[in-house]
This record gives structure tokens, C-alpha cells and sequence, in this order.
């Protein structure tokens, strides 16, 4: 008996305990951050270019990734073929992938000697190392599989007979799935959306082995994060605090699905 009622106080410690691991650092990020130097950091032209930069590559990385990503999903969720196991797992492997090699593997694919990457160059002159083009590119590669597994889940929840009505009552495909499918998935679509838009933005291994760490070119927040740690932590610190900021609006936003309502 004596066990029975202690394991409860077992866990509620162990829980504790993992909720400071997980708390505590960020906790100490907020508190040791220099504010009154904010408003100065965030108009330095560096910051200013690197924040200007990460939001635009993100965006477009959003925007290539829920083009590409919801066909896909609807691919993974509603077709059956030979292979498509294989091809879910592979597809969704950049997410348990470390992101340096995910670097390594688009540097063989797309520059100027890759598979792909080659024949660009040589046809058309398109490169992709080094260059902003680049960074959409890495972050899309990394953060489009959170937007399939999203989309995924959704597509195969829905309930088709709304599908069936509608083809019953003559709308077309294209028609049905624009009309009916895409709303019935919406909240995974915005969720999907924003775990990849959370993940492009955040991305760092990725990005510097494959497009480097060019100011104003290639340097995204989390690389500018990565440098300022070398001359300038406080600098850091607050830089840090504004990717902090964009995850919780993200965590925010999904609390219905991620923490339930």
C-alpha cells in the first residue's frame, strides 16, 4: 500500500523536474537579456538585414512548401501504389535528419557538380549555393515534411461523404476539391503551415552548409544568432529573444491542437 501511494509523488517529482529542464533555460534567456539595448540592436542595418531576409525566406519557403506539400500529402493519403510506404518514410526523413547532413545531401543534389544542380548550372546558369535562392531551397528541404505530416493527418480524418455529395450533385474534381476538400482540411492546412513557417525560419544547419553565411545575402537570424554568440552576446541574447518571440506566437496559435482547447 505504502508503494502504491508514493508512486503518484514519484511522478508529480519526475514531472516537475522535466517541466524546470524545459523552462528554466528559457526562463534564464528572458532574464538575463539586456532590454534597454533592444530598440538599438533591432535598427542596426546587420540585425535589420538578417530579420528582413529570414522573414522573406521563410515566407517564400511557406509558399513552395504548401504548393508542393499539399499534393503530396493527398498523394500519401489517398492513392495506393507500389513503393509508398518507402516514399512516405523518405520524404518525411529531412524532420529526424540532422540538419548538417540535410546540407551535405543538398550540396551533392543541387551544386554545381550535383545531380541536379549541374545540369541547371550548365543549361541555364541557375545556382543555388551560396545564394538566397539557396536558403529557400534548405529551408523548404527541412520544413515541408511537418507541413505533409499535417495535411496528411488531415486528409485521411475528413469525412468523404461530403466529397460524394458534392461529385453527386455534379461538381467536378477540381471543383470538389477546391470547394470542399481544402475547407475541411483548413485547420490541419494552418497547422501544417505553421509548424513548417516555425521550422523555416528557425532552420541554422541546413542553411550554413549549403548557402553559407553571407550578411545580407544568405545570413538568416539563426546564423546572425551563431555569430553574434562570437563578438557580441548580448547582442545574441536579444536576437535569441525575437526567435523566442515567433515561437510562442506559433505555439500560441496551434495551443487548440498542440496543448487542446
Amino acid at each position: 500500500m505504502t508503494r502504491g501511494r508514493s508512486l503518484p509523488w514519484v511522478l508529480a517529482t519526475l514531472g516537475v523536474g522535466a517541466a524546470a529542464l524545459l523552462v528554466l533555460p528559457l526562463v534564464g534567456l528572458v532574464l538575463r537579456a539586456p532590454w534597454s539595448r533592444l530598440p538599438d540592436q533591432l535598427g542596426s542595418p546587420q540585425v535589420a538585414a538578417a530579420l528582413r531576409l529570414s522573414l522573406g525566406a521563410s515566407l517564400a519557403a511557406l509558399a513552395v512548401a504548401t504548393v508542393l506539400g499539399v499534393p503530396l500529402a493527398w498523394l500519401l493519403a489517398r492513392r495506393e501504389f507500389p513503393g509508398r510506404r518507402l516514399l512516405r518514410a523518405l520524404c518525411l526523413l529531412p524532420m529526424v535528419l540532422p540538419p548538417v547532413v540535410g546540407g551535405v545531401a543538398l550540396l551533392l543534389a543541387f551544386g554545381r557538380r550535383g545531380i541536379v544542380g549541374a545540369p541547371l548550372h550548365r543549361l541555364v546558369g541557375l545556382t543555388f549555393p551560396f545564394t538566397t535562392a539557396g536558403v529557400v531551397l534548405a529551408e523548404v528541404f527541412v520544413a515541408m515534411p511537418f507541413l505533409v505530416v499535417a495535411v496528411e493527418a488531415g486528409f485521411r480524418g475528413m469525412d468523404h461523404r461530403y466529397e460524394e455529395a458534392a461529385a453527386s450533385l455534379g461538381a467536378g474534381r477540381w471543383t470538389t476539391f477546391r470547394r470542399v476538400t481544402l475547407p475541411l482540411i483548413a485547420p490541419s492546412l494552418a497547422a501544417g503551415m505553421a509548424l513548417c513557417w516555425a521550422r523555416a525560419i528557425g532552420e541554422f544547419g541546413a542553411t550554413i552548409t549549403f548557402a553559407g553565411n553571407l550578411p545580407g545575402r544568405t545570413q538568416t537570424m539563426p546564423l546572425a544568432v551563431y555569430l553574434a554568440l562570437q563578438s557580441s552576446p548580448d547582442a545574441a541574447l536579444l536576437l535569441s529573444l525575437v526567435l523566442l518571440a515567433v515561437s510562442i506566437a506559433v505555439l500560441f496559435a496551434l495551443r487548440g491542437r498542440l496543448l487542446g482547447s
